[in-house]
């Protein structure tokens, strides 16, 4: 590609926007990553990586290296207390990852910098998207960052920036959904626990529902609903959480809370994702519910998909970019209509509901068919 092209401007250094940076440089592109955080601001959120995207960042030479650091979970398990009602196994997929890999967001995203960096890139810190105006056929872009001001052009934005993208609010793109009325809390934990670490766990309860993954170090996430939580539940609030919604007949039992945190989940598209030459992707274009942990991944395979495309339109050929935005949204549909139905299914409050609940998946539970259907579809491998 001519030095002379202005460069491509990602907004967003999270799993997203590194991903694509990759992606492009490595097809010859000229790319500037910025990133309104400061370095290592960022908190450990999304920590589970499926199938699909193991292979997708196969072309990015990083799978190895989260395999090394991450750990292998083969097994999915949905339980109401004690009882068992679902067992997916993730060892019957095809292909070289029939798991899912447990890794810590911020530990990914360290991956995929260390290896940005070896194609010459480094992520602009602390530097804030302000402007973007269109002069003929690039943008004018203003930045603002520690050491000020700064003014520059570029071919395309590329916003990765999340839910509340200034990308997308630039382009005046209407984002469509609402927000779940339950809160949620996180909190990675050292912890003694029963069940094997081989395993994800969904627990129902009266009181709600809360996932429990295992994590590097013999850490673990706990993920779960909850009533006006504090900002940062401590370790007695989490100990509650387990208590009233683990297993009953041996409770887990925190050693030590290593971060913890509460938030709203938010189930939103954006109307198209492409305005002219600025594209959205991840987050900025759809953020739905962490059930079945498709967030981070679907975000990263915007992302990686996107790179041929937009050299193609680059070069002035947008047909196979049309395409790519046409595919995407279909799957971002997809996939805020399969967490929204987890979702509901897992806090549903009514004893009668419950009940009927718990019996359609302990049937479904028998039907191997089934069980691989569910698994193909958490994984990313139906589409």
């Amino acid at each position: 590609m001519s030095a002379n092209v202005s460069p491509i401007l990602i907004v967003g250094a999270g799993p997203t926007g590194l991903s694509l940076a990759i992606a492009v440089r490595q097809r010859g592109a000229r790319v500037i990553v910025i990133d309104r955080q400061t370095q290592g601001a960022n908190t450990s959120r999304a920590a589970v990586i499926h199938a699909r995207t193991l292979q997708v960042l196969e072309q990015l030479g990083v799978t190895a290296k989260l395999l090394e650091e991450g750990i292998i979970v083969p097994k999915f398990r949905v339980r109401d207390r004690d009882r068992l009602l679902l067992d997916v196994d993730f060892g019957e997929l095809p292909g070289r990852y029939p798991f899912t890999l447990m890794l810590p967001q911020d530990q990914t995203e360290a991956i995929l910098r260390t290896r940005l960096l070896e194609l010459g890139v480094e992520v602009q810190w602390a530097t804030e998207l302000e402007s973007i105006a269109q002069e003929g056929d690039r943008f004018a872009a203003h930045l603002k960052s520690p050491d000020g001001n700064i003014d520059m052009h570029a071919s395309w934005v590329v916003g990765c920036d999340g839910l509340h993208s200034k990308v997308r609010e630039e382009a005046e793109i209407p984002f469509v959904g609402g927000t779940y009325r339950q809160e949620f809390v996180l909190a990675d934990v050292n912890m003694d626990w029963p069940l094997a670490r081989s395993e994800v766990d969904l627990f129902f309860a009266p009181q709600g529902l809360m996932v429990v993954a295992p994590l590097p170090h013999d850490r673990y996430r706990i993920v779960a609903t909850a009533s006006k939580p504090p900002e940062q539940p401590d370790m007695s609030f989490i100990q509650r959480l387990l208590d009233e919604r683990g297993p009953p007949s041996e409770s887990g039992r925190i050693n030590d809370v290593i971060w913890s945190s509460r938030f709203h989940v938010h189930h939103r598209l954006a109307e198209n994702v492409i305005s002219g030459n600025i594209i959205l992707c991840g987050d900025a274009a759809h953020v739905h519910s962490p059930a079945g942990g498709q967030g981070m991944n679907t975000g990263i395979q915007d992302a990686v998909s996107l790179a041929d495309p937009l050299l193609h339109a680059m070069n002035g050929d947008r047909s196979q970019l049309l395409g790519w935005a046409d595919a995407r949204q279909k799957v971002a549909r997809s996939v805020v209509r399969l967490t929204d139905r987890m979702t509901r299914l897992a806090t549903l409050r009514s004893p009668a509901g419950c009940t009927v609940r718990n019996g359609i998946l302990s049937t479904i539970g028998r039907i191997s068919s089934a069980r691989n259907a569910i698994a193909r579809r958490i994984a990313g491998l139906d589409h």
